[in-house]
């Protein structure tokens, strides 16, 4: 059984080369084939130099490099299209993902499981991150049509068919964490204690997380679309109702100077509302225009793998990377 080791890279020069001596002494004696396959998301330090090195020096080494940075779910899109293995393991580059754990994968797999999946835990997060994080899946379980879990990301072993099933899915706004919990398949999961980033610092900021956070709640639902009718309906039986109980009351003690303060707030609300489900739309209107351009997900600029995927090396997709 062939494993590919698929790992998304951006400027990780720092890690890689010391990440890369771990996992190939870690799995050296496994008992199964591993192919190491890097993808680096168009890196501006010395990532693809080294990834270079690493391929020279070691034979089971692929690397594919794009030509700009298209972000980690193209690249982690990019490793399953190229992985020839007959099991992927999706792994980070900065070895919070214990390479020690593959073992355990593997053992899994050889059970029956199409998908084994490594969940951390929260212990060693700040208090304020867990709280928000629990909240999120809260929030997003009871809307999506998948069921996301807390912890689990994208550190996983997946079966030949698994992979094969997600590659069928080729929307241009991807996430991964709901792809692989729609695709289904015999799926289990396991804990491990998170652990702390060894070298550089997270390319997630805040602003990213609260973006990914926003992707998963409309990539896998229309419920808010849905919502804003609800509310539309609501607030039309509230101002209905408030007509009626107006009539009412100039009927009974005539006409009253209207309430300004009254008039202004629900006008200011109702225009907040009317924005917020505008955006809504919005939203889903702008990744309805990017999967009607059909653009590719990822240019690759350079590659050692004979036939990847929009390969700089390939002369048949030459003209679709320097175009």
């Amino acid at each position: 059984m062939l494993i590919s080791i698929v790992v998304p890279c951006f400027n990780e020069e720092e890690i890689i080369g010391r990440f890369h001596e771990h996992v190939t002494k870690e799995l050296g004696d496994l008992g199964h084939p591993i192919e190491m396959l890097y993808v680096d998301d168009g890196s501006k330090d010395r990532t693809l130099a080294i990834l270079q090195e690493i391929a020279r020096s070691d034979p089971r080494t692929r690397y594919v490099s794009f030509s700009r940075n298209f972000g980690k779910e193209a690249a982690m899109l990019a490793g399953l299209r190229s992985a020839s293995g007959d099991t992927v393991v999706i792994m980070d580059a900065d070895l919070q993902h214990p390479p020690e754990l593959v073992r355990r994968m593997v053992a899994l797999h050889e059970q029956g499981f199409d998908q084994v999946i490594a969940r951390r835990t929260r212990k060693g997060d700040r208090v304020t991150r867990t709280l928000t994080a629990r909240a999120y899946y809260r929030l997003i379980n009871r809307l999506v049509d998948v069921e996301l879990v807390d912890g689990v990301g994208d550190f996983r072993m997946l079966s030949r068919r698994s992979v094969d099933a997600v590659l069928e899915l080729t929307e241009y706004n991807r996430f991964s964490k709901g792809l692989f919990a729609w695709v289904g398949f015999t799926t289990v999961t396991f804990e491990y204690e998170n652990a702390v980033r060894e070298e550089g610092r997270s390319k997630w900021s805040f602003s990213k997380l609260l973006n990914y956070g926003l992707d998963g709640l409309l990539s896998f639902n229309d419920k808010p679309l849905r919502a804003a009718l609800y509310l539309g309906i609501v607030l039309l039986t509230i101002a209905m109702a408030y007509s009626t109980w107006i009539v009412g009351v100039t009927l009974v003690n005539g006409v009253e100077t209207p309430g300004y303060v009254t008039l202004l707030v629900a006008l200011t609300a109702l225009a907040g509302v009317q924005m917020m489900m505008i955006g809504v739309v919005g939203e889903y209107v702008g990744r309805i225009y990017y999967e009607v351009k059909r653009r590719p997900h990822f240019l690759v600029q350079e590659t050692n793998i004979d036939g990847a995927p929009g390969g700089a090396s390939q002369p048949q997709n030459r003209e679709l990377v320097h175009r």
